[in-house]
C-alpha cells in the first residue's frame, strides 16, 4: 500500500497539470506580419514596382494608411519638414560614408515641428554608448554621431502617415525615389521598416565595408 500511495500522487499530480494546460492554453505571441521596404537580395526595380502598386489604388481616398518614403539621395531634416502635408512619424538616419557600413538609427517623432527639428539630435544621442572604444565600430559611431549632431543630410527615409492621394503626390516630389504603404488596417508598431537606400542601385544588398570612417 505504501508503494501504490506515491504512484497515485504523482498520477494526480500530472493529471491536474494537464487539466489547467487543457482549460488554460497558452497564447501563442502577437506576430506582426506587416513590413515597409525591400527585402534583403531583393531587385531594387521588382521593389519600386511593388511600392507603386501599393499607392495606386484610386477607389480607397479617405482611409489614412502608413507608408515608407525612401529617397534618392540622403536627404536633410528641412527637405522632411517641406514635404507635401502628411504626419511624419519616423525619421530614419543612415550616415553615408564611403565604403563604410554606418548604423541605421529611427528616431519617433511627434506632430510638433519641433520634434522634427530636433530629430538629428535625438539620433546623435541614442548612438552615444556605440561610441565608447577605440575599435572600428566606435569610431564609425563617433562619425556618424558628429555628422547627426552637426545637421547633416543624412535621413535616409521616413515613415509617415497619409491617405493614397497624399501619399502618391509625395512620389510627385523630386526627392523621393520610392513611397510604399501597408494596407488600411496595419497597426503603429506592429511592422516593421527597412529603407530603400540610395546606394542600392541593382540588388539590395550590404555594400563594401572596408573604408575609413
Amino acid at each position: 500500500m505504501r508503494n501504490v500511495l506515491p504512484w497515485l500522487a504523482g498520477a494526480a499530480l500530472i493529471f491536474v497539470v494537464l487539466a489547467a494546460g487543457i482549460l488554460n492554453p497558452v497564447r501563442p505571441a502577437s506576430i506582426g506580419t506587416d513590413a515597409l521596404g525591400p527585402d534583403n537580395g531583393e531587385l531594387v526595380e521588382d521593389y519600386l514596382d511593388r511600392a507603386a502598386t501599393s499607392i495606386a489604388d484610386t477607389a480607397d481616398t479617405t482611409a489614412p494608411r502608413w507608408a515608407l518614403v525612401s529617397f534618392t539621395d540622403s536627404v536633410d531634416i528641412e527637405t522632411v519638414a517641406a514635404l507635401p502635408e502628411v504626419r511624419v512619424s519616423q525619421v530614419l538616419f543612415r550616415v553615408p560614408l564611403d565604403r563604410v557600413q554606418t548604423p541605421l538609427v529611427t528616431v519617433d517623432v511627434s506632430e510638433h515641428p519641433d520634434s522634427l527639428a530636433r530629430a538629428g539630435t535625438v539620433a546623435a544621442g541614442l548612438l552615444g554608448p556605440r561610441t565608447a572604444g577605440t575599435g572600428r565600430a566606435a569610431r564609425v559611431a563617433q562619425v556618424s554621431a558628429e555628422r547627426l549632431a552637426a545637421g547633416c543630410a543624412c535621413v535616409a527615409g521616413i515613415v509617415v502617415r497619409g491617405t493614397l492621394p497624399q501619399l502618391r503626390a509625395l512620389g510627385d516630389v523630386a526627392e523621393v525615389r520610392a513611397v510604399e504603404a501597408l494596407p488600411a488596417d496595419a497597426v503603429a508598431g506592429r511592422f516593421s521598416v527597412t529603407p530603400l537606400l540610395p546606394e542600392h542601385v541593382d540588388t539590395v544588398a550590404p555594400g563594401p565595408d572596408d573604408g575609413e570612417p
